[in-house]
Formats: C-alpha cells, structure tokens, sequence
C-alpha cells in the first residue's frame, strides 16, 4: 500500500486569513489530478465541540452526516471536494485532553506521569493519522486553527514537528500562510511581518516548505526573493493570495501561483495530469454571468455575524448559479420585524429564508414574517426552527389557536404545536445530545417536496431538540397545512408545504449541510427558481 502523504496548513500574523479556503482550493486542484484527498480540521479551543457555542462566538456549527458537530470550515471542504467528512476530520483540544483523562482514569498509562509531551501530543498525532490510515486517501491536508505563536496552539505545532520528522523526507510538508499588509503611509507591501511569523514557527523546530501570502496588492519579483531568502523557502514556493470577489476563484488563483505543483513535488508525487475543472469553471462562469437577479430577506437572530448563516448564504450561491442568477440576500433581524413593520421591512424582496435558530429571542418576528409571506404570495422557505415557526403561525391564524407556541418558548402554552422530541426529555447535557447527522425522509408522491426532490427517500442531516407535535397533524392537515415528509421509523414530520402558494416549505432538517459546488441543493436551486418565475416585473 502507498504511504498516505501529509500537508499541514498552519496560520501566522492574525486570523481569519482564510487557512481553509486555502487548504479546500488546494485540495480541490490535487483531486482534479486524481488524487484521493481529504482535509481535516484541528481546534485550539477547549470546548469538545462547537455544538455549545453561540453562532456570535464562532460561527454558524456545520454537522455531517454521522451527527459529528463541527467547524464550519468543514463545510468549506465539503462544497469544494463534494465528498462528505466524519467526526474523525474535526478534533478540538477538548476532545484531545478529554481521551487522554479518560484513558488516564482507566489506568492505560500504567501509572506513569500523565504530561502534554508525549501523552498529548501522542494522542494529536494519531488523530491525525486517523483518515490517512484507512487506505482511502493518497493525501490528508491538515489545517492547524488559530496562529501560530498562541499559547492554545502549542500542543498541536509541537505534534506537527514531530510527525513531519517521524513520516520521513516527502512524506509530510508544512504550508505556512501569513499577512502581507499594505501600508498607505509609506505605500508598500511589508514583509517584516511575515519573516516574524515564520521566525516563530522555526523557533518551534518547524521549517514552512511553502509560503502563502495573503496580500490585497501583487507581490513583485522583488518581494518574492525578499520573503524566499528571508524566510528560507524556495523562491517558487512563495505563492501570492490575493482578494479574490468569490471564494470560489481561489482554486484558479493557486493553479496559476503553482501551489498544488510545488505541493507535489515536495511531497516526490508525479504530477498526473492537468487538474480537471471544466465544471467547477462553468460554476464560476454562471455565477459571473447572471441572466436574472433575485433579491431574498434572510429572517434570523445572529445575522450581524455573517459566518452565523455560512451554509445557507453558499447554498444560496450555489443556486444562483444554477439558475443563472444573481442573489442577494438581505439580512433581518428577527427581533425588530413585528406585526406594525412587517410590510415595510419585507418590501422589494422577492422571497423570504426564515433561518434556523434555538431559544425564544426573535421568535415573534419570524411567526409575522410567515404570515406576511404566506398570506401576500411571497415565496417562503423555513429551516428547522424557520419550519417550526410556520406550524406555528398556521396554527394561531388559520386554525384560531391563539397562544399556539412551541413548548420551548413558552412550557404553559395550550397548544404545544411544536413540542420537545420524546427521546429528548430525559436529557440534561446539552453537548452532542440533539438529534444529530443523517436520517431518512419518505415523501408523499404529488407534493412540492416530491417534485423537487424526484425521490420518495431521501436522507438529509438533523440538528434539534423540539418536532412538529404529531398530535396535532390532522387539524393542520385538513386545515390545508400538508405534512409531504415524515421520518419512516419515528413518524416525525420532516416537511411541511401548502399548495396554491408560489413557493411554501418548510423543513425540520438542514439541507444547506449538502450543497456543494457540484451538487446544488435542490430546495434552494428551485426556491430561486420561483422567486424568478414569481418576480414582478418593474414598471418603467
């Protein structure tokens, strides 16, 4: 068997230079020469998961389809390589100390000092190595969070150092990417931070085979050679980044810089042949060149945080596409929508996402955005809570249940339309315990959902705690609220539409979770698809 190949990505100067966009692009270019990639993600923080973190803290948490909750930058990976990821491809130091506490309570030490050198970073390395030794990939790129020179971060450069010299020469690369800033005042591009940066990282007993610099303007020949000297790599392996209008250009960019190139030829792999992306590049060319433009009012609570929705907002940029078409989303703030404003805060859009969300802040405001769109033709599309707060709406309007509520905003209501999953009610640790990861939906034949999906089994990805209350299905059923997707084994209602409507649906999972570039989610491919049909044309 060939030995599996390791690229570590580590981050200096500051943060959120976008280590995953570089890593995913990188990924992307090496499997379109026909290698078997996949990217991991490892986390300094402390928390087991980010399934407890508030979306302002960290961004919006990604799940995949064995119920790991995750960094969003695994979406990132998955929309890039449209290959799905595992719990085994997100490791936070929470999860590392937590094993090794465990494995030391349990007496596997056999008495020995427990210390971070080796028993952490032992355990690092073998996570790690985890995906590269089930013989499915050629090449396991692995991305180290945070910056190097934090403290947090410590344990895992001391594991990459010591993996890199354990794999052997060529077996195991580091790709360092800094900041190259630009000061106004003296009007040029500054190196010093970037030779700082690698300074730190070699004061760790790491050598960066490739450099990647973030920069808003061209690096000169000049500059090359000034960072290849000083920070000693090879002149071709100082690699520009620079701001691209779209994410989705970066693979391009790094195929003309050469990244996946010097990658190869550092790791002693053959090039294969040229990296095949005639459809990523029909992607790119679509989303460039719209033939129609929609405008869509993103209905949620954390919407100052962009990277709170981040599966939503590309899910979105991948149906644009799809259907030729400019998007632009409009982010509303759920708490200031009430029954006075509605009209004036949801006018010129042409449909309406209500997002999904826990807790009962906002919650009012996303029950009047349904009403206001169900009842004025305004295509309309809810996930998870966005599901749930159409039940409830329809349930206080239509059906006169007037404090209809889901019992997680209000235990005393009434009508608990919207109730705590069965299952549920037992549990008190609120980490890892929802209904989490892939499960089946059979949809009902001559329904919205069925012909959108062309299926009557699909699987799509889970994250909650409360489900539409089944005891009240036939009131809303035969109040015209149709139930098209229901989980074959546990009966959950997972869809929920009405007809004679332009577009209105409801799910109680998260299909954002499974669109990439190369398969567009179908919900929201014809959810565009209807604002355009359904636009109204402007009078001149």
């Amino acid at each position: 068997m060939n030995q599996t190949k390791y690229i570590f990505v580590t981050g200096g100067v500051t943060s959120s230079l976008g280590k995953g966009i570089i890593a995913a692009s990188l990924a992307k270019l090496l499997q379109a020469r026909g290698y078997r990639t996949t990217i991991q993600k490892f986390d300094p923080y402390i928390n087991v998961d980010p399934g407890t973190l508030n979306p302002y803290e960290h961004g919006e948490c990604y799940v995949t389809d064995d119920g790991a909750e995750t960094d969003l930058d695994l979406g990132h990976y998955e929309r890039f390589l449209n290959v799905p990821t595992s719990q085994a491809n997100n490791v936070t130091t929470g999860r590392v100390y937590l094993s090794v506490i465990e494995k030391e309570r349990r007496g596997e030490f056999l008495g020995k000092t427990v210390q971070v050198v080796p028993h952490i970073t032992n355990e690092i390395k073998e996570r790690m190595q985890l995906l590269g030794n089930t013989g499915d990939f050629d090449i396991v790129i692995t991305e180290i969070g945070g910056t190097v020179g934090d403290i947090e971060s410590l344990p895992y450069i001391e594991s990459v150092r010591q993996l890199v010299w354990e794999l052997g020469e060529n077996n195991g690369i580091v790709i360092h990417l800094t900041l190259v800033p630009f000061l106004a005042a003296a009007g040029e591009l500054k190196t010093k931070p970037t030779q700082h940066s690698v300074k730190t990282l070699m004061e760790s007993g790491i050598k960066a085979d490739i450099l990647v610099c973030r920069t808003e303007h061209e690096l000169s020949d000049e500059l090359r050679h000034k960072l290849a000297l000083f920070c000693n790599v090879k002149r071709e392996a100082v690699i520009q980044s620079i701001d691209a209008s779209t994410i989705y250009e970066v693979p391009n960019l790094m195929l003309e810089e050469g990244l996946d190139i010097v990658a190869l030829k550092k790791l002693n792999l053959p090039k294969k042949a040229a990296p095949d992306l005639k459809n990523w590049n029909t992607f790119l060319h679509r989303l460039k060149n719209p033939k129609h433009t929609v405008t869509i009012g993103l209905i949620g609570k954390y919407v100052e945080l962009q990277d709170s929705y981040k599966s939503i907002l590309e899910a979105f940029i991948h149906a644009g596409a799809a259907n030729e078409t400019k998007v632009n989303v409009v982010s509303i703030h759920s708490e200031f929508v009430d029954v006075d404003n509605v009209a004036e805060r949801l006018a010129g859009l042409d449909g309406i996402l209500v997002a999904p969300g826990f807790g009962e802040r906002g919650v009012e405001g996303k029950i009047e955005a349904v009403r206001y769109a169900r009842e004025n033709n305004l295509p309309f599309f809810g996930i998870c809570l966005g599901m749930q707060m159409a039940v409830i709406e329809y349930a206080r309007t239509v059906l006169g249940f007037k404090d209809a509520n889901s019992s997680e905003m209000n235990p005393a209501t009434s009508y608990p339309v919207i109730d705590l999953m069965e299952e549920q009610k037992g549990v008190t640790n609120k980490g890892g315990t929802m209904r989490l990861g892939a499960w089946k939906c059979t949809i009902a034949p001559n329904t919205l959902a069925h012909r959108i999906y062309g299926s009557i089994t699909i699987s799509e990805r889970h994250r909650h705690r409360y489900e539409f209350n089944g005891a009240y299905l036939e009131q809303l059923e035969n109040a015209g609220l149709k139930a098209s997707g229901v989980n074959p084994d546990t009966g959950l209602v997972e869809i929920i539409e009405l007809e004679n409507h332009p577009f209105f649906i409801g799910v109680q999972y998260h299909p954002e979770y499974k669109s990439t570039v190369a398969n567009p989610h179908p919900l929201f491919v014809n959810f565009v698809a209807a604002m355009v049909k359904n636009k109204k044309p402007i009078v001149k």
